[in-house]
């Protein structure tokens, strides 16, 4: 079976390799940022009513205790368990995107929302948003890039800002299988791609479902090719 390739940063990079190898896929990492943890002033956890999680990087980056005693409010199952793991006792799985959750919520409501530098901001009637970045997505080195697609023609996207990057450094799209998180993800890497097929669910398990399914595409075709 054709390979696939990893861009997400570490550690997400190590879990998703390890849910391929679990899954009988053949993949191998090479990302496209690092993630670095960002000073920040912690504000009173009086001032909210709940803290709004939309990434487990903010779980992972930040030293949340203080809000231990604050419900949180959590895009995806993989940041919810973040924010159980690091002790957090009232965690609410939300919708798969922070606009959907948002809908979900009575107002009004005062949220926290640790997050990355690079965020995509949403906004709903009623809902007061503070948003904190504690952590940021550098650029990592890609050297190397174009030797692993010639090996992996199947690409996992997790993001929008990582699908818009490997798509202004890859020029030579006409093989290469595109398997995004999200909707979001797959316009970010624009068009001309062999194929590109996008998650039911915004996880690793319904993204390597169809990155599984891409694999089998890739080597049927250089089968009869």
């Amino acid at each position: 079976m054709a390979s696939l390739l990893i861009l997400r940063p570490e550690p997400g990079a190590r879990r998703t390799l390890a849910r391929a190898a679990a899954l009988g896929l053949d993949a191998r990492s090479l990302p496209l940022f690092e993630v670095v943890a960002l000073p920040w002033e912690a504000p009173d956890p009086a001032d909210f009513d709940a803290l709004l999680l939309t990434s487990a990087n903010a779980v992972r980056q930040a030293d949340l205790a203080r809000y231990h005693s604050l419900p949180v409010h959590a895009v995806g199952a993989a940041t919810a368990q973040a924010a159980l793991d690091a002790g957090f006792a009232d965690v609410q799985t939300g919708p798969g995107d922070v606009a959907s959750l948002l809908a979900s919520l009575t107002p009004p409501l005062r949220l926290l929302h640790p997050c990355g530098a690079d965020r995509r901001d949403a906004e709903a009637s009623g809902i007061a948003i503070v948003h904190m970045p504690v952590y940021a997505s550098r650029l990592a080195d890609p050297a190397g890039l174009d030797d692993a697609l010639a090996e992996a023609p199947v690409v996992l996207l997790h993001s929008p800002r990582a699908a818009a990057r490997f798509a202004a450094l890859v020029a030579d799209r006409e093989e290469l299988r595109l398997a995004a998180i999200s909707a979001a993800a797959a316009q970010a890497a624009g068009t001309g791609w062999r194929a590109v097929a996008i998650a039911a669910t915004p996880d690793d398990q319904a993204l390597l479902a169809i990155a599984a399914r891409l694999c089998e595409e890739s080597t049927k075709a250089r089968g009869t090719a």
